[in-house]
């Protein structure tokens, strides 16, 4: 994933997520917890952030046990794909789009609540 593609496409998602989910809240009052990837900290995020007026949760250098992917999500994805061979990316790309799609949506949400519990417990 790319800054550029982050921001048109990511970026706009979430903040027409919440206006739709909740309208009478402006995205200042949004936060956001980004990991150091290069897209998150890119000058093209960074800037439409401010513009759109999102605030961001500032994120450790490296901690596996505050990134959801790391505590949960690649350990559900390699259980998933264990023993499959792959001979080109592509197939791999389309497998695992396909097993993201079956982890129920409540799943993606709880993952999120035990995060902040874990963040709490870091602080």
């Amino acid at each position: 994933m790319t800054a550029t593609y982050y921001v048109q496409n990511v970026l706009s998602q979430v903040k027409s997520a919440i206006n739709e989910q909740r309208p009478k809240v402006s995205t200042s009052r949004s936060l956001l917890r980004h990991e150091n990837a290069g897209p998150h900290k890119a000058r093209a995020t960074t800037q439409s952030l401010r513009e759109l007026g999102f605030q961001v949760l500032p994120h450790p250098t490296y901690s596996p046990d505050l990134t959801p992917c790391d505590f949960w999500l690649f350990p559900i994805l390699k259980d998933r794909l264990v023993g499959r061979k792959f001979d080109r990316i592509q197939d791999l790309a389309k497998a695992v789009n396909s097993k993201l799609r079956t982890i129920p949506k409540e799943d993606y949400q709880g993952v999120f609540r035990k995060c902040q519990i874990r963040l709490k417990r870091c602080v």
